[in-house]
């Protein structure tokens, strides 16, 4: 089993019972109690658990490994995603080759395409994304791979050799959660290689993430802070500014 999924394992057992110990982790998971204490190191060094004696603690700030559907996310802070997702059109060249990840507030991304962003060409992993910008006659590919029903996003092994034969000027990524000092943090670990693989391949990198997704942390890390510029409409701590680039866009 690799160490991943052993983590969301023992983060999801903390999550249902807030503490558990060593013998416990290890007789759920079936592993050794040695290949525990490695994770729970791990882990605690990540601060997503805190480590007690004979076993471990779920820190407060680790978000469920269950995201809420689509219609639910589409009504959570929707003035602060519309100002995101306008700031980041804006920035759409008709030259460019752009990702578009899946999410809520990416998809405003789609809905305020305008412009010379409509020539662009467009890769998303998102089907909703994918409607709406061919109804707006851009030209658009999705990625092959499986449908997660919850969040409507195309994951999986097909998914990631799909994206690793692009390359981007740009790509515009949601996430689920951002902190010091975990960095950018997602609930799945197919979605995590899923984003890790459009940053990789793009010349150009934005994380687009309203001010509730600061001071929160999920299970599979993407990458550290000063890796991507995260565009939000406010930093709800300044001392974010100290690790990347971040673009403060407001809300009407």
């Amino acid at each position: 089993m690799i160490s991943e999924k052993r983590y969301e394992l023992i983060l999801e057992k903390l999550r249902r019972d807030r503490s558990a110990t060593v013998l416990q982790l290890a007789q759920e998971i079936g592993v050794s109690e040695s290949t525990v204490r490695r994770d729970l190191i791990a882990l605690d060094g990540q601060g997503l658990l805190s480590r007690i004696h004979g076993g471990a603690v779920l820190n407060r700030q680790v978000l469920s490994a269950h995201e809420p559907d689509m219609d639910t996310k589409e009504g959570m802070n929707i003035r602060e995603k519309q100002a995101i997702g306008r700031y980041a059109a804006g920035l759409i060249r008709s030259k460019d080759f752009v990702f578009l990840d899946a999410g809520t507030t990416t998809l405003q991304v789609a809905h305020a395409v305008s412009g010379e962003a409509l020539e662009a060409t467009y890769i998303t992993n998102g089907l909703t994304h994918a409607r709406v910008l061919c109804r707006k006659g851009c030209n658009v590919c999705v990625l092959a791979g499986q449908v997660r029903q919850r969040t409507e996003a195309i994951v999986g092994a097909s998914a990631l050799n799909c994206l690793h034969g692009y390359n981007f000027t740009k790509a515009f990524l949601g996430v689920n959660g951002i902190a010091i000092p975990q960095g950018f943090t997602t609930p799945g670990i197919e979605e995590r290689e899923l984003k890790l693989g459009a940053i990789q391949s793009a010349q150009e990198c934005w994380f687009l993430a309203d001010h509730s997704k600061f001071d929160q942390s999920c299970t599979a890390i993407i990458c550290p802070l000063p890796r991507v510029g995260i565009i939000t409409d406010k930093v709800p701590n300044p001392k974010y500014r100290t690790y990347t680039v971040i673009q403060e866009v407001g809300a009407d």
